[in-house]
């Protein structure tokens, strides 16, 4: 595979083995993406260190598996590694940026990789829709258009779900008019 470059937008277009193949819904794995529960135990390697379920193949879209079966199962398969920030998915925006559209989603720099949250995160208990930190600072806050989430930055979504979640409800009300 050479590179994929999904948008969301009307059409989507991939390069794929050379040939220009255009798409007009988000690629098959994502969906699997978004459900995958990942660091479990790996079944076949339990025995062995660095055991866990980081990675999915974007060609199979199966379970996660181990970076042992990625050795024997999926050599030459396009893979996502999945990695943990406080008990979240995300993905580095290197590997994912190679086969999917991210702009609008928030990213982060963590142990110096930029990297996005695979799924929405639960909101902080006390988090109040723009409410400044300080009464004599006005700051600008930004919301995500899907969970409401804050932001950093002026982006539209906290995650990749929530993109996907946002542009499906935009498909739908353009669908309606």
């Amino acid at each position: 595979i050479k590179q994929f470059n999904i948008s969301f937008s009307l059409s989507l277009l991939a390069l794929f083995s050379g040939l220009l193949i255009v798409f007009t819904k988000e690629p098959k794995w994502l969906e699997g993406l978004l459900r995958t529960k990942f660091f479990n135990i790996c079944p076949r390697h339990r025995e062995t260190s660095r055991n866990e379920c980081n990675m999915f193949c974007l060609s199979c879209q199966n379970a996660p598996f181990c970076i042992y079966c990625r050795s024997s199962l999926h050599i030459d398969h396009p893979i996502l590694q999945i990695r943990r920030s406080s008990y979240h998915d995300v993905v580095r925006v290197s590997e994912i940026e190679k086969v999917l559209d991210i702009r609008e989603v928030q990213t982060y720099v963590i142990n110096s990789a930029r990297v996005l949250f695979i799924n929405e995160r639960p909101q902080p208990k006390n988090s109040s829709h723009g409410a400044a930190s300080s009464t004599t600072t006005k700051t600008i806050s930004y919301f995500c258009e899907t969970c409401c989430r804050t932001l950093l930055d002026p982006f539209r979504f906290c995650s990749l779900g929530c993109k996907v979640e946002g542009m499906r409800k935009n498909k739908e009300d353009e669908e309606e008019r």
